[in-house]
């Protein structure tokens, strides 16, 4: 991703889903007016989901996803399908494209979307081609309960009314959160200590740092920085306390035991975790904490996908901790990325990083699969918080 680039993460997720050969691609391509996917006559040529960002009049920075059809066959098609229904996870607002007329599958993934409450919109595809249109559009309506756009990606028929019902179907909340809140405003000193450690891209800032920066910096905050090793030169060089004070979940209590008594405290992780996540259900899962035992087994979830590095927080700082408080033997698998388990109650919590990579749809699809299981989950920055005895005390 360039720095000049929305990250994906904040952008709009719209995902294209039905069946082999209903034009899904073809209607990506027409909505971008680039040719981002492949397109072939032959059934199945979109195998994985393809993810394109890109910028839509009206909604601003998007991303589409175009996906497998859903009517594949064979052990190799069970696979594309289960990569769909992920991509389902992630969407903000499904096109549910119709080439043909409905059958199981289809009723199936309307009552997907209706389960998962996932704003779509029924398109029928190919009316260059297609017989009795208007027989097929009042069967689509019946099943879908709302009206459907008939489309050409072909000739472009449509397309425009279709660009217009996307603007029309954004949930009414998007865009509206930020990463810091309340917490601070128009004129405030905001002091964020950022360890430059391995972990640390050389010659750049993480993302989280990044995007926390730039939105303080449009609130026309006054932000000062530096390295943990710098912070009480920094502190003595300020004119006043900061406001607020954002730092590295792994610096938490070294942190805390050095700022002025009316600065709030918080850190990246824990800004991402109400951003991106359920920052009540995070920090009501911390209960679980007090009854930890070697016998306990946690699941650690990373969104990035990088190669494990020395003193990674995920596999090896935050496992550390977390046995250092509970035994040695206590019981902790990693998953990265989109790995994630679908049954959960083989664990007594789950750990999720920042999820600075992921958009919030795909994080609380993950919260509500803890929730349903009956799962305690929360987040690195909240239990480092728990771990050094200051959850009480920082802000959030």
């Amino acid at each position: 991703m360039s720095l000049n680039e929305t990250p994906r993460g904040t952008r709009l997720h719209i995902g294209l889903f039905g069946k082999r050969n209903s034009g899904k691609s073809s209607l990506v391509n027409a909505l971008t007016n680039q040719q981002i996917s492949v397109v072939s006559d032959i059934a199945g040529t979109t195998t994985d989901p393809v993810y394109k960002s890109m910028e839509i009049h009206g909604i601003g920075p998007v991303v589409f996803i175009d996906t497998a059809g859903f009517d594949d066959e064979g052990e190799l098609g069970s696979k594309r399908i289960s990569r769909t229904k992920n991509a389902l996870d992630k969407t903000d607002i499904a096109i549910l494209v119709f080439g043909a007329r409905p059958d199981e599958s289809d009723r199936q993934w309307v009552r997907d979307f209706n389960r998962q409450n996932t704003p779509f919109i029924p398109v029928i595809n190919k009316t260059d081609i297609i017989e009795n249109t208007a027989e097929l559009e009042k069967e689509v309506v019946s099943l879908c309960k709302r009206d459907a756009v008939l489309v050409s990606a072909k000739t472009g028929e449509g397309i425009d009314s279709l660009r217009n019902k996307l603007i029309g179907s954004v949930p009414d909340d998007f865009g509206d959160r930020t990463i810091t809140g309340e917490l601070c405003a128009d004129g405030d000193l905001v002091l964020l200590v950022m360890p430059q450690d391995i972990q640390a891209p050389k010659g750049r800032l993480i993302l989280p740092q990044v995007q926390t920066l730039r939105e303080l910096l449009d609130k026309k905050c006054l932000v000062m920085s530096c390295t943990t090793d710098r912070l009480e030169q920094t502190l003595k060089a300020l004119s006043k306390p900061p406001r607020l004070i954002i730092t590295d979940s792994q610096v938490f209590k070294t942190v805390y035991e050095k700022k002025p008594p009316e600065s709030r405290l918080t850190s990246f992780s824990t800004l991402f975790a109400k951003y991106k996540g359920d920052i009540d259900y995070f920090v009501e899962s911390t209960r679980v904490l007090a009854g930890l035992n070697e016998g306990s087994k946690i699941l650690i979830a990373e969104a990035c996908t990088h190669v494990p590095l020395k003193e990674d927080i995920g596999r090896e700082k935050l496992p550390r901790m977390l046995r250092a408080r509970y035994g040695q033997g206590l019981r902790i698998e990693n998953v990265n990325g989109q790995n994630f388990p679908d049954d959960l109650s083989d664990y007594d919590l789950v750990i999720q990083c920042g999820a600075c990579m992921f958009n919030r749809r795909y994080v609380m699809s993950r919260v509500e699969k803890a929730k349903s299981q009956g799962v305690p989950m929360s987040n690195y920055g909240v239990v480092i918080a728990y771990l050094s005895g200051i959850l009480d005390k920082i802000d959030y």
